[in-house]
């Protein structure tokens, strides 16, 4: 973005320092912690970016770790107004979030098309760790009928705004361990959806079990570079020994040399 760096009234050996790139959730634009040579600089820089890109309101920065039982990031609003709730457009569909109490990345969207683009109309769908449902809400738009299961209360409380939001009848959402509902349901699954790579493989037994006969499983990770795909593959052979490999995908930058990375698989 030259033009916005360029716009800055910065002393010349801080602009090299100012990121050029940030996450659009809505209309808060969200940057990971600047340097600490810009902190005294940090609403210069909010505002401008306010004054140059209309579509955004807010400016705030991202703490690099992830914390808490939902492992979430903490936000530090910087410029524009004092929100942290907003409306993200995705796939045609409308996402109401609070950015620090739920999880959601922007940067996974064609991630989520790529899977419902896979469903079939007479499909049940399972979503584990559905949050604020990108996944789920998207799927109901393909499939016979979606069940979404989330932890989080709060982000299961948007989930239900954006059920309405988004005029979808044939998605049952539910709060609470998938450990612990999904029992309960009763219910097998023709695809069951597993976006949350870093814990997915300790629910993959349970999904087995959910799993009707040639349904397929979409198993998220995180894999290194140099170990993909064989990595997340071992992962799902320790509780499934014969499995058809239906596709393997890098869907995203974790770290460097680290992806998000997704293998669809059919036990046989």
């Amino acid at each position: 973005m030259p033009s916005f760096k360029n716009s800055l009234k910065l002393p010349k050996n801080l602009i090299n320092l100012v990121p050029t790139s940030f996450d659009q959730i809505g209309e808060i634009a969200i940057f990971n912690e600047f340097p600490k040579e810009l902190k005294k600089y940090e609403k210069i820089i909010g505002n401008k970016l306010i004054k140059l890109n209309k579509k955004i309101k807010t400016v705030a920065v991202k703490n690099k770790k992830f914390s808490g039982k939902y492992r979430l990031q903490k936000i530090r609003i910087i410029a524009g107004k004092k929100t942290k709730e907003t409306i993200h457009k995705e796939n045609n569909l409308k996402f109401k979030l609070d950015i620090e109490k739920a999880y959601f990345s922007p940067r996974t969207g064609s991630e989520r098309l790529r899977i419902a683009s896979k469903i079939k109309p007479d499909e049940s769908v399972l979503v584990m760790f559905s949050g604020i449902g990108p996944f789920s809400i998207l799927a109901a738009k393909k499939a016979k009928e979606v069940y979404a299961i989330e932890l989080n209360p709060i982000a299961h409380k948007y989930a239900l705004e954006n059920i309405k939001l988004n005029k979808i009848d044939n998605l049952k959402s539910f709060k609470g361990d998938v450990k612990t509902i999904l029992p309960k349901l009763k219910k097998k699954f023709n695809r069951i959806i597993m976006p949350l790579p870093t814990d997915s493989e300790s629910y993959l037994s349970l999904a087995l079990k959910y799993l009707k006969q040639k349904g397929i499983i979409h198993f998220y990770d995180f894999s290194k570079e140099e170990d993909f795909p064989d990595s997340s593959i071992k992962k799902i052979k320790k509780h499934c020994k014969r499995i058809k490999i239906l596709s393997k995908v890098k869907c995203g930058n974790y770290s460097p040399r680290t992806y998000r990375v997704c293998i669809d698989f059919q036990p046989l």
